[in-house]
């Protein structure tokens, strides 16, 4: 099977998965913002010609998508002749973080007069900060590119920009037309399930989401705004989360880098440190602290139990026929939507081995894929009925975490080119859940970019909330 469509054939209608993001995206969740700091004025030229390059190399990212609303139907094109992306230039974003939020709510698939519509999949801003700080940021649909994608074209910009600056060559990937939906490579027989299973399965979901416990809402109806809030985790904690060990690697390898591999691996099994001597994985442990920290936040007996949901993000690129790598631009992620009862005095580490098992489990059974139409109709259903969600609040989980962290390390080249920062997240005051961490380990410390709807949820809340998951996960005394 091609993983491709013909150079020719450069339209195509989108697949299941994608007309669920064409159908969240108008009301605000799959805004995707890539976020660039700079200490230097980014060359407008350069940064232009960077942009163009990527555009050139994977069609996907210069399409247009066609949306009619009367019909809910969805076209992905290129048009023969593209004009080049510009790039909007302001000085209204106070700060970086601002800039930022200004992004994910500026949505320009919203469609309020019921018209057909073509616009681009990908939109370029550069704020000037009155700190004398540039901000670069990347608007991008989240239908035509997931997590996986976005990180990879945040290096391949990184690099050309350092290119256009004369710091690197760079050699660009390039794709030959647009990508195929998910569903289209799916392996044969992976995504079979009877027809009973899955109403059973659709009842399941439907039912289950009535028990599910969530924040308190500071506001009913539903949400206008994503806004974002931080959680930065140091080298030697993330170190002792991950069980990974960066900081003995960094004192260990001058000796022999087998003997301290070996010697990282003991010390991290003997003191029972993190995930690595538990065989889990990080995303167990976040989603387990912020069930802790939900809990908490409500002053409950310890024998009151707490049903929540999480929803987790799979990049399935290589479980796919043929496997595709992170260059391939499209949405490849599959969810998987789990309940975990939670009381009080529960450890840490307990809890998330068992959000981890039930995820595995869960795959093995193929939900990923078998899954996948089932919460694609569920998640279009709550689009048209926001009242069969709390307080009509489209809130579906707790909180939406992804199977694996995104891993970035700095390098020269970014120090030339005065980069100081950057982020990656999405909007999700559509349907969604009322958390979504988007996970980086930059130069081994532990970055989790957290986004929620407001006024759903307020700012001092969720600061408070985040914070709360730090102390659970650096071992504090928290009230469980």
């Amino acid at each position: 099977m091609s993983t491709e469509s013909s150079p020719d054939a450069m339209s195509r209608s989108v697949g299941g998965t994608e007309y669920s993001w064409c159908r969240a995206v108008p009301g605000g969740t799959g805004v995707t913002a890539l976020a660039l700091l700079f200490s230097k004025p980014p060359n407008l030229s350069h940064l232009q010609a960077s942009i163009q390059k990527l555009q050139d190399s994977h069609p996907i990212l210069r399409s247009k998508l066609r949306s009619n609303p009367s019909t809910n139907t969805f076209l992905l094109f290129t048009p023969s002749a593209s004009t080049p992306l510009e790039i909007h230039t302001s000085d209204l974003a106070q700060s970086y973080y601002q800039a930022l939020e200004h992004e994910m709510n500026t949505n320009a698939w919203r469609n309020q007069d019921n018209r057909v519509t073509e616009n681009d999949v990908m939109f370029a801003s550069l704020y000037n900060l009155p700190d004398q700080k540039w901000v670069v940021v990347l608007r991008l649909h989240t239908g035509v590119c997931d997590r996986t994608a976005a990180a990879f074209l945040l290096r391949e910009l990184l690099g050309l920009i350092a290119a256009g600056e004369g710091c690197v060559d760079k050699e660009i990937v390039k794709e030959d037309g647009m990508g195929l939906p998910i569903e289209d490579c799916i392996p044969a027989g992976k995504a079979n399930k009877p027809f009973w299973a899955r109403g059973v399965d659709m009842l399941g979901y439907s039912v289950n989401s009535f028990r599910f416990s969530h924040l308190d809402f500071k506001a009913n109806g539903l949400p206008d705004s994503t806004q974002y809030v931080r959680m930065q985790i140091g080298l030697e904690d993330t170190d002792q989360i991950l069980g990974a060990s960066a900081y003995f690697q960094s004192h260990c390898f001058k000796f022999h880098p087998f003997i301290s591999y070996h010697l990282i691996t003991y010390i991290s099994t003997i003191l029972n440190w993190g995930c690595k001597s538990r065989n889990i994985k990080l995303y167990a442990v976040l989603a387990a602290a912020a069930f802790i920290a939900s809990r908490a936040s409500k002053n409950l007996p310890d024998d009151k139990w707490e049903k929540y949901s999480l929803a987790t993000l799979i990049d399935c690129r290589a479980l796919l026929d043929p496997v595709l790598s992170d260059h391939h631009i499209g949405f490849y992620h599959s969810a998987i939507l789990n309940s975990h009862d939670v009381k009080g005095g529960e450890d840490l580490w307990d809890l998330a081995k068992k959000i981890y098992t039930a995820l595995e489990n869960a795959k093995n059974n193929n939900k990923h894929f078998t899954d996948m139409a089932d919460l694609n109709f569920l998640m279009c259903k709550a689009i048209d009925n926001p009242g069969l969600t709390p307080s009509s609040s489209l809130r579906t989980s707790l909180i939406s975490v992804f199977e694996e962290p995104i891993t970035q390390n700095s390098s020269q080249s970014h120090k030339d080119i005065g980069l100081l920062d950057c982020i990656g997240c999405a909007s999700v005051h559509g349907v969604s859940p009322s958390l979504a961490i988007f996970d980086t380990v930059r130069d081994g410390e532990l970055d989790c970019a957290c986004v929620y709807p407001s006024p759903t949820h307020s700012r001092e809340q969720m600061q408070d909330f985040v914070d709360q998951m730090k102390k659970i996960l650096l071992g504090s005394n928290v009230s469980q």
